[in-house]
């Protein structure tokens, strides 16, 4: 199944409306899509470079919105569809482990866990189940998003085809790397 849902959206990067696809798959896989919006992104880029900004922008605006289905599906439903859209995705262990980070970190822990690889609709849902503030919510996701989508964007801009199966193959690493970058950054800017 994964296979075929894969093919689907390879198939809608290449389609005349790739890009409302492009936004249509951004959205849902905040909260319930199992495909992430690379899966189109890292093809539409690199067949049109010069849109790498549009492009990115598209995903990180989309998959906000698309946060507060998420975001609303925790608040509101978590005892029913919550629950089971975790388990679907077998996130249920990382959903309690994910909450005394939330307790701790707050909109920190949204920005990291928000531009990693790891599902984005644990993150929306959780949010909405611990009654994360949803401004705060709304920051941290447009951070965490950004950052992801625009450093995928920028990577394939830059080196086009050759970089794309290191993307691909070690996305987890690049994000992580990124993040790891942005908050060094930040803590040498509360220093000075």
């Amino acid at each position: 199944m994964l296979r075929r849902l894969y093919d689907w959206a390879m198939a809608k990067a290449g389609h005349r409306h790739a890009e409302a696809w492009l936004a249509a798959v951004s959205f849902i896989e905040s909260s319930v899509f199992p495909i992430p919006p690379d899966v189109m992104l890292i093809p539409m880029v690199l067949a049109t470079p010069g849109k790498w900004f549009r492009l990115a922008l598209i995903c990180t605006l989309s998959s906000v919105v698309g946060g507060y289905l998420g975001y609303a599906i925790g608040y509101f439903f978590m005892d029913t569809l919550g629950w089971v859209i975790l388990e679907i995705f077998h996130l249920t262990e990382r959903f309690h482990a994910f909450k005394p980070l939330v307790d701790e970190y707050g909109v920190w822990v949204i920005i990291v866990k928000g531009a990693t690889p790891i599902p984005y609709k644990l993150i929306t849902i959780s949010a909405g189940a611990f009654q994360f503030d949803l401004l705060q919510f709304t920051f941290a996701s447009f951070i965490a998003r950004a950052m992801r989508f625009f450093l995928v964007a920028v990577l394939l801009w830059q080196f086009g085809p050759a970089i794309r199966e290191f993307v691909e193959g070690r996305l987890k690493l690049v994000m992580t790397a990124a993040v790891l970058l942005f908050l060094a950054g930040f803590a040498v800017l509360k220093l000075l």
